[in-house]
């Protein structure tokens, strides 16, 4: 994850959870992480970007899915916005997440994926 204040300080964050799961509990991971860490630093006002559009949901709505533990995640991240006064949960396509996708590689040891040349298009 990337933090960065309304003064422009940024802080990036990257780490394993230790555990098993599919993508969505690890975006939902993730994101717990995050407000974690933005409620520390004091944050009163937050707007989170995400790639994942399902993590994004199950925050808004637990109940959306039936797989227990993504639900539970899903609450707890619904917990840790409380605190916030003012909440933007904003979905992004996934290659304007680049930054995110940089540390996320990194946590799990993957090398970085090299940006394609402008103007060369995928078949």
């Amino acid at each position: 994850m990337v933090l960065v204040a309304p003064d422009g300080t940024r802080s990036e964050n990257s780490s394993l959870t230790g555990g098993h799961g599919c993508n969505n509990e690890a975006e939902l991971h993730a994101l717990c992480a995050a407000l974690e860490l933005a409620a520390t630093a004091g944050a009163r006002r937050l707007r989170l970007h995400s790639d994942s559009d399902v993590a994004l949901r199950y925050v808004r709505e637990p109940a959306a899915t039936r797989i227990e533990r993504l639900s539970l995640l899903g609450r707890r991240a619904g917990e840790l916005l409380l605190p916030f006064a003012e909440v933007a949960l904003v979905w992004i396509p996934r290659h304007r997440n680049v930054e995110a996708d940089r540390l996320s590689r990194q946590a799990l040891g993957l090398p970085e994926v090299v940006a394609r040349q402008a103007g060369h298009r995928r078949r």
